[in-house]
This record gives C-alpha cells, sequence and structure tokens, in this order.
C-alpha cells in the first residue's frame, strides 16, 4: 500500500510541476470561480495557502472573503498539527517554514476548525469514492480525526487540477472519504 501511494504521489508531483504558469493562473481563476459554490456570506471555511505547484488558491480566498465568508487559514504547529487564524487578506500573510505563507493574526487554537461549515483540504488526488490521497504528511488527519472527535459534520473539498479526479486512489484504514473535489472545471459530488 505505501509503495504504491509513494509511487502515485511521485507521478502527481511530476504531473504538477510540469504545468505552465499559464495553465496554473488559470486553474487558480477556474478555482476561484467557484467560491459561491462553496459557502455563503456569514459562513466560516477553513481553507489553506497554496505552495508551488499546488492548485492556486490565492484568487479563491480573496473571493471568499469578499463575499462575506470568513476565512481561517492554519498554521504549522512544530509537532505538525495546525492552529488556525483569520485571514485579513493577502497583506497579513507571512513567511513560515516550509515555504509556507501563515496569516499573521492571533492565533485561535486547534480547536477553531470545529467550527468552519466547509473545510478546503491539499490533496494530490481523490478517487469517486472520495477517498484523499494527501502528501503524507498527517497534518490534515489529524484536523479530520479532530471534526469527527468534535461532531463536525463540515462540507469536506480538496482542491485539484481536473486531472487529479480519479477512478481509485489507494487508502488504507484510517483514510476518510471527503464529499468534494473542487477543480477548475466544477465542484464534483462524492461517494
Amino acid at each position: 500500500m505505501h509503495n504504491e501511494k509513494s509511487g502515485l504521489r511521485t507521478r502527481l508531483l511530476a504531473e504538477r510541476r510540469a504545468l505552465s504558469a499559464e495553465e496554473r493562473e488559470a486553474a487558480a481563476r477556474g478555482l476561484a470561480g467557484h467560491a459561491g459554490e462553496l459557502a455563503e456570506p456569514g459562513a466560516t471555511v477553513a481553507a489553506y495557502v497554496s505552495v508551488g505547484a499546488e492548485p492556486g488558491t490565492r484568487p479563491l480566498l480573496d473571493a471568499l472573503r469578499s463575499r462575506g465568508v470568513r476565512v481561517l487559514l492554519p498554521v504549522l504547529l512544530p509537532d505538525n498539527d495546525l492552529d488556525w487564524a483569520e485571514y485579513a487578506g493577502p497583506q497579513a500573510l507571512e513567511p513560515a517554514g516550509r515555504g509556507l505563507l501563515e496569516p499573521s493574526g492571533p492565533r485561535l487554537g486547534p480547536e477553531a476548525v470545529t467550527g468552519a461549515s466547509v473545510v478546503l483540504l491539499p490533496g494530490l488526488a481523490v478517487d469517486r469514492q472520495g477517498l484523499r490521497l494527501g502528501r503524507g504528511g498527517g497534518s490534515y488527519d489529524r484536523v479530520l480525526a479532530r471534526l469527527e472527535r468534535a461532531g463536525a459534520r463540515p462540507v469536506l473539498a480538496v482542491l485539484l487540477y481536473g486531472s487529479e479526479l480519479l477512478e481509485r486512489v489507494p487508502a488504507e484504514g484510517h483514510d476518510r472519504a471527503v464529499d468534494l473535489a473542487v477543480t477548475p472545471g466544477g465542484v464534483h459530488r462524492l461517494g
């Protein structure tokens, strides 16, 4: 199982790196176009700031915020767990470890995510049953476990390029299914 996940991660990361800057920008604009389908004004969305060749989230973050959606962004803790802080615009992001950008505002605590109606998850792929292939760091597995312990049932959505919606993703017992895949081409219900 580990080798199957590892091989798929390697292939998907290479495909992402092969995308041109123009393709990445178009994908980011496409994702932002779905902000209205993800959350209503007044809702809280837990999101993240994309890095490297990940599908770009910055236009989406700004689109959500301009709709009156409260956006929470993760702050990576030393143990790889995630704290959260409110997104106050691109000028309020600061460089953090591992090439990440994090919000500079007050920390709200790891439990803040349990108040979100939608949680946007990074991933490399998702299958039609909703099984997500992450990067393997475990930070979002902890978030999903925290939501489950709290009895919180936000909509779980993975942001992907269109080619990363697969028929099958290798899964393990601890993997939890997500509800939606959001690609530049649309919002796809899973499961």
